[in-house]
């Protein structure tokens, strides 16, 4: 197998074609009821693109045999729900440039051996911009995401992984976790914000805004959120509407051994985890679209994640922005290493 190591020139190169594109696109405008045929062809071509990976892929890992569980990447290129930098929308091929990049190996730090296709297998990306480029509007967009999902969770033993792209992706992807497993998963969400809004600047899919979508629709039991740290009175009031554990970093090392020892997920079908790269302090993580300082560090991240006991159905890393990241990808690997550690606890 090869790899595509990532370098300054192309980091940058590819940032600058996406500042040409991607974000004037936009979706205002009526489609009219004579073309609403033309655009569901256009969806269900880009549910057949997931589709088909992902069949390939399981397949792939059912003839090797002996997996449990293998994690599937999918990536959902999708960052116009931003409220402040647009970025996110072109994570996801860094991210995985960084899971390969050359400065590492292809061992975890629990000794998972990632190029091995019963630990982690790729489903390519959900064609959001082209969707958009077909007025395909948000309620379709969000139906997009779940049904892909679905798709990837339909070929066993195939879990999601998803990087984004903004965090509004977290409502879909959730909401096809819980739809297609039959029950509530607990959630534990690690961020700057809670994003709990009940919508944001107009929008009910908004960045900030995709756990009370979740959390309304009954797909969590229980929602822990951890490194909180910009927060106002709304976000508090929801919390309390909704039962959220919110843990916030001014108190974090009164609840350190408590976050670092969870077991969640028993009596519901799992538990799903939900990584927005800003929980990191802005120093480990310059590449991200809100800077607040006063973060995790990583190895906060990790020993909460590696401590914890459960059943791992579905994950996303989001927020990276590369367009505000260093020359040199340093958020890149930073978030693809919470991809491969992440990986590490979900594949069996």
């Amino acid at each position: 197998m090869q790899y595509l190591l990532v370098s300054t020139m192309s980091f940058l190169a590819a940032v600058n074609i996406g500042r040409r594109g991607i974000r004037r696109f936009s979706t205002a405008s009526k489609i009219p009821k004579s073309l609403e045929g033309g655009q569901q062809r256009v969806i269900d071509a880009a549910l057949g693109l997931v589709r088909e990976q992902a069949k390939l892929k399981g397949e792939q890992v059912r003839a090797l045999g002996g997996a449990k569980a293998t994690t599937c990447l999918l990536g959902v290129p999708l960052g116009h729900h931003s409220s402040y930098h647009q970025g996110p929308q072109y994570a996801p091929p860094f991210i995985r440039e960084g899971i390969w990049h050359g400065s590492s190996n292809n061992t975890t730090e629990a000794g998972v051996v990632l190029d091995d296709p019963r630990v982690m297998v790729d489903a390519g990306d959900i064609p959001i911009q082209e969707l958009r480029r077909c007025e395909v509007d948000d309620d379709n967009l969000m139906q997009v995401v779940t049904d892909s999902v679905k798709v990837v969770m339909e070929e066993d033993p195939l879990r999601p992984l998803v990087l984004g792209g903004d965090h509004s992706i977290s409502f879909p992807v959730v909401r096809a976790v819980s739809e297609k497993l039959g029950g509530p998963v607990d959630i534990l969400h690690l961020d700057a914000h809670p994003d709990i809004y009940e919508s944001y600047e107009g929008s009910i899919y908004s960045h900030a805004s995709p756990f009370a979508r979740i959390m309304e629709g009954g797909y969590a039991r229980r929602l822990l959120q951890v490194g909180i740290r910009s927060i106002n009175q709304e976000g508090r009031d929801q919390a309390k509407r909704f039962g959220v554990e919110q843990y916030e970093m001014r108190e974090y090392e009164k609840y350190r051994d408590y976050l670092q020892n969870l077991k969640l997920g028993e009596g519901v079908k799992g538990v799903y985890i939900s990584i927005d790269v800003d929980c990191l302090d802005p120093g480990f993580v310059p590449g991200i679209s809100h800077h607040e300082s006063g973060g995790l560090s990583f190895r906060d991240c990790m020993n909460i994640l590696m401590n914890l006991q459960g059943d791992i159905v579905g994950a996303d890393v989001v927020e990276y922005n590369p367009q505000r990241d260093l020359p040199n990808g340093m958020t890149t690997l930073v978030a693809a290493k919470f991809v491969r550690e992440v990986t590490a606890r979900m594949s069996k």
